[in-house]
């Protein structure tokens, strides 16, 4: 589903409350609106509103931060808070969950099991770990449902997450560090990627600021490509590979024994074990 494009409204939640909406939260409202959520059956809280997300709401008839008797438990209740507030928050989040409300985390690092703790009312959750990219509608997120969660439950959840991106669902909750490790921490990686290309142009003698807009330019060209091609990364990378050309000797060096990809393991599981560390 094209994130910027109309859904069915029969996919869309009759009503959802944001708690926090922050530059995550925000793109994901903003996807919200570019698919057709009216503005009507949203209602937002966060008492740090930006100037932004005031004229948003006004724009859109967007409820920001009404008096909370007033706010009746929705069909979706998205978590956009920063997860240290989560303790500090449960009292006001406790009133918004119904019986049939679906509880959407996008905490880092606090499980269902922690939500539930928090909020003893919460039945179904699913929890997810969106990415940087969603700030521009291209992210991917990866979602963790727990068993009490319906189909169609699953269906808004993937319509919501659809808004800035693409969505993957997990076997299982436990999977959520991983994917934490590979693309919630990796628009990291490719920007020092970028980082270190760069300087190895200036370090052969291009200016700083040429080698840094080629290695730029290269990088948003390579992950176009690899968005608009079905195939997979190791065939672009040999189509784009001469036998004994320039790149075939770059290659050499990066694929050797102790090159990137033992590299880029030891990373991702250091990320990996820190995301365990800090669950809870």
């Amino acid at each position: 589903m094209s994130s910027s494009s109309l859904v069915p409204p029969e996919s869309l939640p009759s009503s959802l409350v944001l708690v926090g909406c922050g530059k995550m939260g925000g793109a994901m409202l903003e996807g919200w609106l570019r698919m057709g959520l009216s503005g009507e059956r949203v209602t937002i809280v966060d008492p740090n509103a930006a100037h932004h997300l005031v004229a948003v709401c006004e724009q859109h008839g967007i409820a920001l931060n009404p008096s909370p008797e007033l706010i009746r438990p929705p069909e979706v209740l998205v978590l956009g808070i920063k997860p240290q507030m989560l303790d500090e928050a449960s009292p006001t989040l406790a009133p918004l969950v119904g019986p049939e409300t679906l509880v959407l985390s996008i905490l880092a690092g606090k499980t269902i099991a922690d939500l539930k703790a928090r909020v003893p009312s919460i039945r179904s959750a699913v929890r997810a770990m969106p990415n940087l990219p969603a700030s521009v509608l291209r992210g991917v997120t990866g979602v963790a449902p727990s068993p009490e969660v319906s189909a169609r439950q699953r269906e808004v959840a993937e319509t919501l997450l659809s808004g800035v991106g693409r969505v993957e669902w997990l076997d299982g909750e436990h999977l959520i560090d991983a994917v934490t490790a590979v693309s919630g921490s990796g628009p990291a990686y490719v920007f020092y990627l970028t980082e270190c290309l760069a300087r190895a142009g200036a370090a052969l003698g291009l200016p700083a600021d040429l080698a840094d807009r080629l290695a730029r330019a290269t990088v948003e060209g390579a992950g176009e490509l690899l968005h608009r091609s079905d195939l997979p990364p190791g065939a672009l990378r040999e189509n784009v590979t001469s036998p004994g050309g320039t790149t075939a000797a770059a290659l050499n060096v990066l694929m050797r024994e102790n090159g990137l990809d033992p590299l880029m393991r030891e990373a991702v599981a250091a990320a990996h074990r820190r995301a365990g560390e800090l669950s809870g």
